[in-house]
């Protein structure tokens, strides 16, 4: 009797662990990070930007950067540079503690004048605040031929 009560606990013990044990040596998807939607990431010391992207109109020349950045530190002013020269840097407030939109209907948008960019392609952005190195990003752009975006084409390209 105890010989089949042993057996009985040892295949329990190994169909728990036969069935199981996948995750001891396969790795798990549900772990790696990724970009979930059209918009790119990147982080620069606290700051994190997250889905980073450019709406352009038909002519492409002016864009409006969609983005939110988060601050896990202190108050911010963060520099986001679109071009060679310094006429091309914008800045942004960004508050202790917290998350702040850009670009969106409800938020204050970023116009980068005269990027002059195709959809399709690539424009690189470069994030920086205070003395911290600075990231640069090659940010996606989009125009509005998708619905969701099409609120977000900036005004001076439509006109």
């Amino acid at each position: 009797m105890k010989a089949r009560l042993i057996a009985s606990v040892v295949l329990a013990a190994s169909v728990v662990l036969g069935t199981s044990a996948c995750n001891l040596v396969a790795p798990q998807a549900t772990t790696n990070n990724y970009d979930p939607s059209d918009g790119v990431s990147g982080r620069t010391g606290d700051l994190k930007i997250r889905n980073a992207m450019i709406i352009v109109g038909e002519n492409g020349t002016d864009g409006n950067l969609v983005a939110a950045v988060t601050n896990g530190g202190d108050a911010q002013s963060l520099s986001i540079q679109f071009g060679e020269g310094e006429d091309e840097t914008v800045t942004a407030a960004i508050p202790e503690q917290s998350t702040v939109s850009f670009g969106t209907a409800e938020d204050d948008p970023i116009l980068l004048e005269g990027i002059d960019a195709e959809a399709g392609s690539l424009v690189e952005v470069f994030f920086q605040y205070g003395n911290e190195t600075g990231v640069e990003i090659l940010v996606p752009v989009l125009d509005g031929a998708l619905e969701e975006y099409s609120d977000l084409v900036p005004e001076t390209a439509t006109r």
